[in-house]
């Protein structure tokens, strides 16, 4: 399985919801490691002039659900996606667009999370993302727990 045919499929269900579909988000870029998010400024800005809060935690929460579900899919494991809690930092205003990556957090690992998964049927990993200013720094930041729970396997 591909990486672009995986990525469609993540794009068309983030499509499927209409209040994610109004944040004109579209995947930035997946390398296995990370999922990069990207939306536009206008379709995020508060009454400053700079990005919705909101919107930056959205990102985030999404950012960190996509990249947990695609690396289930990779495993070829068929299981729901939930965040259980998070944390935002606003460190800085963002009056650009928005760029959001998600990686797995330091605390947890891949393996890990995919064993657990196949032999209790459910697992928990930490993720991380960030949306960074135009000049490198932080605007803000997540972290977050994410739950999987194994859908039943149909009888033939």
């Amino acid at each position: 399985m591909s990486h672009a045919d995986a990525l469609e499929r993540l794009r068309h269900h983030y499509q499927s919801m209409p209040p994610v579909a109004a944040m004109g988000l579209s995947i930035a870029g997946y390398d296995g490691e990370r999922l990069q998010l990207a939306a536009p400024l206008s379709r995020h800005v508060n009454d400053k002039g700079c990005a919705f809060g909101g919107s930056l935690a959205s990102m985030m929460t999404l950012a960190s659900w996509g990249l947990v579900s695609l690396r289930i899919e990779a495993a070829g494991i068929a299981a729901d996606v939930y965040v259980a809690d998070s944390q935002v930092r606003y460190l800085a205003p963002l009056f650009s667009d928005i760029q959001v990556t998600a990686t797995l957090g330091p605390d947890s690992d891949w393996d890990g999370f995919i064993q657990t998964l196949r032999q209790r049927g459910r697992a928990r990993a930490n993720l991380v993302a960030s949306v960074p200013l135009p000049d490198g720094g932080p605007a803000t930041t997540f972290t977050a727990r994410y739950v999987a729970i194994a859908k039943p396997v149909a009888e033939s």
